[in-house]
């Protein structure tokens, strides 16, 4: 009759252990940086990377200026109608101070931007 009962009572246990339902979670979106802040981020120690000194850095105009040897620096990171960003270099002044200064920005912001 004990065994009868342990038997049973094991057998509750385990039915009702089996109506038990466990939901997976459900997958959510998560974004991180939006392209705008990636672009931005990158622009900025991009410049810093290539030698330009930042005098200022304005993320809701999109305006980066500086200098490096003479050079006026202006980087404008600006938003586009369908989402995307464009990112401009212009360099002005005497640029043979330092030729390969945009080349170094352009190698610098890719790296940052992981490509």
């Amino acid at each position: 009759m004990k065994t009868f009962a342990i038997i049973t009572a094991a057998c509750l246990l385990v039915a009702s252990l089996a109506g038990c339902v466990v939901y997976e979670p459900y997958p959510g979106y998560y974004s991180g940086a939006s392209s705008f802040d990636r672009a931005w981020s990158a622009s900025l120690s991009g410049a810093q990377d290539a030698g330009v000194r930042v005098i200022s850095a304005d993320p809701v105009s999109g305006l980066i200026r500086g200098g490096k040897d003479g050079i006026d620096v202006v980087v404008t990171v600006a938003r586009q109608a369908n989402g995307s960003v464009v990112v401009q270099f212009d360099a002005k002044g005497p640029t043979q101070n330092d030729p390969g200064l945009s080349e170094r920005f352009s190698r610098a912001y890719d790296a940052r931007m992981g490509r």
